[in-house]
């Protein structure tokens, strides 16, 4: 099949979700294939296909669409959901059925194009990007990576540190520590003064690395450890024939997230350019059920978004 396969439709993924007991469905035809995980919920299972199916064509969505509903009759599913990456418009998937959702996984991202010469890469950068890169060593910064599961508190101790003070939740050093074990994750590290000042989990596909959880030492952040950080992500993954370099997510102009503002304009200063996706979509097969399932789901945001403002409300006194 010609279409580019997402990392989250991988057997490394598969793998990960497996060592989280989680029931997972791999199935093809002409010109698709996908990776279904089960997902379950107080009013009834639901079968996840994260940025997939995979397909070529319409025709051939449709061959994977009607297997997933296969599928997810046989395993007695309240509703699909999918995030198709390859195929149809926004008007074709709605004829089909499916409802759009607000986004689980980003339906925007920024890609680099690793086929360019090195000093195009750089080119592309901006200019103070270019210097932290060229003279981070002589600042005494080190850059390295490992792929040993048990060093995977060099992340999780700088994600607890932002999470406190921006007020996020963040993954667990166990959930974290498996992805390295089962999807074949890399955690790269900036080292200063015997210290970890940043740290971020890379997944490599064939032909592309997909950056995710990083974070960085706020009390070094005049070092921009981040970004020396991740401009050695981008050349390794040069130097290792990958043709693509995914940052994975970013806000866009007509769907503007303020949160993600920031990390945008970082992702952006690298060069690259916007990629676009279809977004998250449902497929109800049991619409009463799939009907509270959206309903407590709103209900459970609401409470959130309120208990929000009151702790809000409460540190302004």
């Amino acid at each position: 099949m010609n279409a580019e396969q997402h990392f989250l439709q991988s057997p490394a993924w598969e793998t990960f979700q497996q060592s989280l007991g989680k029931p997972v469905f791999r199935d093809e035809g002409p010109d698709w294939d996908f990776l279904a995980v089960m997902e379950h919920t107080k009013f009834g299972n639901y079968l996840f296909v994260p940025y997939g199916p995979t397909s070529s064509s319409i025709k051939a969505f449709t061959g994977a669409l009607e297997a997933l509903k296969s599928l997810g009759k046989y395993k007695n599913a309240t509703f699909i959901r999918i995030e198709p990456t390859t195929a149809p418009s926004a008007a074709q998937l709605k004829r089909t059925g499916l409802k759009k959702i607000q986004p689980i996984d980003p339906e925007v991202t920024w890609l680099l194009d690793l086929t360019q010469p090195e000093s195009d890469i750089l080119a592309g950068m901006k200019q103070n990007n270019r210097n932290l890169y060229r003279n981070y060593a002589k600042k005494g910064m080190k850059v390295g990576f490992t792929t040993d599961p048990k060093n995977i508190k060099r992340l999780t101790s700088l994600l607890s540190d932002v999470s406190a003070k921006k007020r996020f939740g963040v993954h667990d050093a166990d959930y974290l520590a498996a992805q390295m074990q089962h999807a074949r994750a890399k955690l790269y590290y900036v080292e200063y003064k015997r210290k970890y000042i940043a740290a971020a989990l890379v997944y490599d596909s064939p032909t592309t690395r997909y950056y995710a959880h990083a974070a960085a030492d706020y009390n070094f952040r005049n070092l921009n450890a981040g970004t020396v950080l991740v401009a050695k992500m981008i050349f390794d993954a040069q130097s290792a024939g990958l043709s693509r370099f995914d940052f994975w997510g970013i806000t866009s102009d007509d769907h503007p997230n303020p949160a993600w503002a920031g990390f945008t304009r970082f992702k952006k200063s690298f060069g690259g350019h916007e990629v676009r996706y279809s977004g998250t979509w449902d497929l109800p097969l049991k619409p009463f059920r799939y009907r509270l399932f959206r309903l407590f789901r709103w209900a459970n945001r609401l409470k959130r978004r309120l208990s929000r403002q009151r702790s809000s409300t409460n540190l302004a006194f």
